[in-house]
């Protein structure tokens, strides 16, 4: 009968499915991993060290697990997830500055091209790597949240904790220093 919970859990909303997790159903929680790891990964992919990727996802994850009674029934389950994804991102981040950790990558690859990439295309996701390298750690968050992942400034402010007036503002500062970053490199905007 796993086939049927699977068909019927698929429709439910992620409030249930917490609902069901915190009765002790661990199927509810592997579909909630399963909806939401990809955006997660997208999220740590561009805050934090590529090759620790799936440690990082994990440990969200656990995170989460292990929160889950603490969770806010009023609150979006996303939200909440993406605020420990930033977190996670944080405690990364700030093991690195205390030299415990090194977060510059030498080589990249283009892991989510499936055929072969084309090379124009390699070339600009390296120049938005390179230049969300040089974004201080709070630009390059909302940039991440709000222009890739296409979250929407009152969500990046409930998981950042901060007024969305204050990400408007490190909006605009962070696409200036982006916008500015690619015109050195030569990219016509």
């Amino acid at each position: 009968m796993p086939t049927a919970f699977s068909d019927r859990a698929e429709d439910e909303s992620d409030h249930h499915l917490v609902q069901r997790c915190l009765r002790g159903d661990t199927q509810s929680f592997r579909l909630l991993y399963r909806r939401h790891q990809q955006r997660v990964r997208s999220i740590l992919y561009q805050l934090c060290d590529p090759s620790a990727l799936d440690d990082l996802v994990q440990e969200v994850f656990l995170r989460a697990w292990k929160g889950l009674p603490k969770f806010r029934q009023s609150a979006q389950f996303s939200t909440w997830l993406y605020r420990i994804a930033w977190n996670v991102a944080s405690d990364q981040r700030q093991a690195a500055a205390q030299g415990r950790t090194r977060l510059q990558v030498l080589t990249r690859t283009a892991t989510t091209q499936q055929d072969a990439p084309d090379v124009m295309q390699l070339h600009y996701q390296d120049l938005v790597q390179r230049g969300l390298a040089q974004l201080s750690f709070d630009h390059r968050t909302i940039l991440v949240l709000h222009d890739l992942e296409e979250v929407p400034q009152k969500e990046v402010a409930e998981i950042l904790g901060i007024p969305v007036g204050t990400v408007k503002s490190r909006l605009f500062h962070a696409r200036a220093a982006m916008r500015q970053f690619l015109q050195k490199e030569g990219v016509q905007l």
